[in-house]
């Protein structure tokens, strides 16, 4: 009763004092299902731009100036966004209680996982930007996250380095490649699920950030809804089962809480053949708040995950046996088993201080993270391939011959692959039966410890401006290696090249056996220190922001193995690799009135490389990549935003070009000056995104929603970029394409070629039924077009035209029969249907929700990304291979999943 007389008191005097030019609004939210009060729930005047938050009664009061209309919104976690017009004429309102509704389609998240983790059953797949969009609101993003990430769409065709995914603050993305490991945390939705978003360029409380954004997920047991939550999932995706368990306490009066989670993801296989799944994830947290201001937060999680691996295929092969087929994986003792699992474990322990008043705010956090990113693979040594699409054993490798079409052996071909089409694990043990081995399963193994050290503070200065400032530091250590893991019936391994007859391991035993490391074993460190600044400035509808970053990072590798063909640059520390750099970015906003406003916001970003793409050949060498450049990264970008009673939507255009970028690949090619494997380096490479986007949100009814989207993309190679190859000099000198071990072959004419990015274009149009009887229904129709595969750079350079038997161009290797031969083909435009839908109920207290979703449910076959292979590097050969219209070395494909399911059952209490 006290409480609520000082709060009438205090409403009494904010009478007094506005009275003249304000109005005061106020109202009690409570969950719709439950009746009880809800905290937290973040309070928005559309118009103004300004908000509050409710009290743990659930109650808020929010001063308008003038009388005019204004639109509240309610935000609050997995709850339905509420949006209620109001108009204020300097009288008090009082508007009473409001309802949420949970919002079952969160659920959605656990959807959009299942396709996030499909992306990492393959390296070529795995830069998809998707599941970085989890927490936003904005139709687009959702749409481009759960409908065109089946597609493995690219929200404006960025790579996923491009955008930044913290934990509690700290940032995730990895030193090795700059993207996220999702696996870090799968599997743990429900602890994940409390995300801050802020997209594309605009200013984020919490990091610098990227082209893409950044994500920050938070893990206080305090700002978790208390109780338990039981779930559990079919799906025939990439696992077909999962169940897991949440619980948070409420927070005691001594200011303890705490959550822990865990859950089991499996499958025998997934929706592509052999491909296994086998994960368990582990969460706890534990607050202590200190008093109103000080709260300390230990955090420990940890996700294991094991899957089989499965292969891009050539359309020979899909024309022969379907998308689903997986060369992998073979069955052994009536047993599937696949030769290439990737395992990853990196468990993450991380403390957090957050000091908190009215007008600061400041988070310091500490992080250690360990464990290990595995990936198995069969080798062979002077033996004959195992893979079952090995070019020489498809039919056509017959068709194709220089000495003539030979159907009769083609058809042979055909009619072995289709009886046999799988891993023969008997002849791989059968060829073992000497000691020596012929085969050898072994593990490439990432072994990683990484110290993160992080403090963010955010302060009000006046009510016009608030400042952001950032400090972040990074130490990584991390172990590279081959690792035996079975010998398949043989003895030992002999540990040499055989291409060169070199040894591996200089200073080891020639002889290796399970259990030990072979091949190569070396480390890479890694050490980043940076900072940010950002100052935000807001009145009378203008809003702007400035940002500044430092950065700094330090790169070296540490060899452990004598490499006979390296002797004196394999083994031991490298050089170290250092960048220094700041970046820059800023943005303004205008309310023209309160249903419409216009942003526009720029960057100017140089990127250091990442670690991948620094050394030229980390497993045999120290060698680094000559004139390494940081990437500049200029963004700009305009929206025009509009929010009406029933009509919500944006409109945006984007441009942005990165320069002086840095890929490394490796491949055997048979180039005009030569045949070996090698390693391409690509340098000063430019790259062009632009277009727009359109999202619309329309309420046809209180019970029916409309909404559509579209992406309109141009991603093109901007230059001509310069290649040099790099390969051994063991082998004999009139093998070798020369003495040096590098030649550089110029630059590749590919400017204005598309960048594999996924589809350029994308359109859907959603309808979405709710009954006020708690069950929804929704479909979305999706046509997604432009997109490509990835092209071969070698391919396009003057090299391509050398016969490298004569050692001058090929006569017919005129420029126009090059550009026919090597014209870049569009993979194929299709149409899906998505349908979703889920029902809720509450029964003694316990809230029960149902969701399903079906994806696809045409069933369309479609190629979803892809890759030209380089083998054929020069005109003669690739146009004899080109002549039959199945080539041997033909672009290899991924196809997208054909129709899938997804099924959950939750119950909360």
């Amino acid at each position: 009763m006290q409480k609520k007389f000082w709060f009438i008191l205090f409403l009494a005097f904010s009478s007094l004092c506005f009275s003249q030019n304000t109005t005061i609004v106020t109202a009690k939210v409570l969950d719709q299902h439950q009746k009880n009060a809800l905290a937290d729930v973040r309070i928005i005047v559309e118009k103004l731009n300004t908000y509050s938050f409710t009290d743990k009664d659930g109650i808020f009061s929010i001063i308008l100036p003038d009388s005019s209309d204004y639109i509240l919104s309610l935000q609050y976690s997995d709850y339905i966004l509420k949006r209620i017009p109001i108009s204020v004429s300097r009288k008090n309102v009082d508007l009473g209680v409001l309802y949420l509704e949970k919002d079952i389609r969160a659920e959605l998240t656990d959807n959009l996982i299942t396709l996030t983790e499909a992306e990492l059953q393959d390296d070529g797949q795995s830069a998809s930007s998707v599941g970085l969009l989890q927490a936003t609101k904005d139709i687009f993003l959702q749409r481009a996250a759960f409908d065109f990430g089946q597609a493995f769409f690219r929200v404006r065709g960025y790579d996923s380095q491009n955008g930044k995914v913290l934990l509690n603050g700290i940032t995730m993305n990895k030193f090795y490649d700059g993207r996220p490991q999702w696996n870090n945390w799968g599997g743990l939705n429900d602890v994940t699920r409390n995300q801050q978003f802020s997209n594309g360029l605009s200013a984020s409380a919490y990091n610098f950030g990227g082209t893409l954004g950044v994500t920050n997920i938070a893990t206080r047991p305090s700002t978790f809804r208390p109780g338990i939550r039981i779930s559990s999932s079919a799906s025939n995706r990439t696992y077909a089962a999962r169940v897991m368990a949440t619980y948070t306490s409420k927070i005691s009066k001594k200011g303890l809480s705490y959550s822990v989670s865990g859950s089991r993801r499996w499958a025998k296989q997934g929706y592509v053949e052999g491909t296994l799944y086998d994960a368990y994830s582990f969460f706890g947290a534990i607050e202590y708040q200190v008093n109103t201001k000080n709260s300390l937060l230990i955090t420990g999680l940890m996700a294991s995950n094991r899957r089989g691996r499965s292969s891009a295929i050539t359309e020979e092969v899909f024309n022969l046996i379907g998308s689903q087929y997986n060369p992998y994986w073979g069955k052994q003792d009536g047993e599937i088993r696949n030769s290439r699992e990737r395992k990853i474990s990196e468990p993450i322990l991380m403390f957090n201080h957050n000091f908190e008043t009215a007008n600061f705010k400041w988070n310091t956090g500490v992080s250690y993270q360990w464990g290990i990113n595995s990936r198995s693979r069969l080798g062979y040594y002077n033996a004959p391939n195992p893979d079952p699409t090995y070019y020489r054993y498809l039919p056509s490798y017959y068709i194709n011959s220089t000495i003539g079409a030979n159907f009769l052996s083609a058809n042979t071909a055909k009619e072995g692959f289709l009886s046999n089409p799988q891993l023969n694990w008997n002849q791989i043990y059968k060829a073992n039966e000497n000691n020596k081995a012929a085969y050898v399963l072994y593990d490439d193994v990432v072994k990683d410890t990484q110290l993160s050290v992080n403090s963010i503070a955010n302060i009000v200065i006046s009510e016009q401006f608030k400042m952001d400032v950032g400090f972040g530091y990074k130490s990584l250590s991390s172990m590279n290696y081959a690792e035996i893991n079975d010998l398949l019936g043989a003895e030992f391994h002999e540990d040499v090249d055989v291409f060169s007859n070199t040894s591996n391991d200089s200073n080891g035993s020639l002889q290796k056996y399970e259990g030990e490391i072979f091949n190569y074993q070396y480390e890479l460190n890694a050490e980043q220190l940076e900072t940010f600044m950002q100052l935000t400035y807001e009145n009378k509808g203008w809003k702007g922001f400035l940002a500044a970053q430092w950065e700094s990072i330090k790169y070296a590798r540490n060899g452990l193995f004598v490499n006979q063909r390296y002797e004196n640059d394999s083994f031991g520390k490298s050089a170290d690799v250092n960048f220094s750099n700041f970046s820059f970015k800023g943005g303004i906003s205008y309310k023209v009135n309160g249903r419409n406003w216009v942003e526009s916001n720029a960057m100017l970003q140089h990127k250091p490389p990442v670690l991948q793409n620094v050394f030229i050949n980390p497993r045999e060498n120290n060698q680094i990549v000559p004139k390494l450049n940081s990437e500049k990264i200029t963004s700009i970008d305009g929206s025009y935003f509009f929010r009406y009673p029933k009509l919500v939507g944006r409109v945006t255009g984007f441009y942005t070009r990165f320069q002086d970028a840095t890929d490394v690949n490796f491949f055997f090619v048979d180039a005009g000056v030569g045949s070996d494997f090698v390693q391409e380096v690509l340098t000063n490479v430019d790259k062009l995104h632009m277009g727009a986007e359109l999202g619309l949100e329309y309420q046809v009814s209180s019970s029916v929603q409309v909404t559509a989207v579209a992406a309109i993309g141009k991603y093109v190679f901007a230059n001509n970029p310069n290649v040099t190859i790099n390969f051994d000099t063991a082998d004999a000198e009139e093998e070798l394409i020369n003495l040096e071990g590098s030649k550089d072959l110029g630059v590749a004419t590919i400017k204005d070629y598309k960048l594999a990015q996924g589809p350029q274009k994308a359109f859907a149009l959603g309808i979405n039924y709710r009954d006020p009887k708690y069950w929804w229904i929704g479909a979305t129709a999706n046509y997604l077009a432009n997109n490509y595969a990835n092209i071969s750079t070698i391919t396009r350079t003057k090299s391509f035209y050398i016969d490298p038997e004569t050692g001058i161009n090929f006569p017919d290797a005129t420029d126009e029969n090059v550009a026919q031969l090597l014209k870049q083909k569009p993979l194929d435009n299709f149409y899906l249907l998505n349908l979703v839908g889920g029902k809720s109920w509450l029964k003694s207290g316990k809230y029960i929700s149902v969701f399903a979703s079906i994806n696809n449910v045409f069933d369309t076959a479609f190629r979803s990304g892809g890759y030209e292979q380089s083998r054929n590097g020069n005109y003669g050969q690739l146009k004899q291979d080109a002549l039959s219209g199945t080539p041997s070395f033909a672009p290899k494909y991924w196809y997208g999943y054909g129709r899938t399911y997804f099924l959950n059952f939750a119950i909360s209490f």
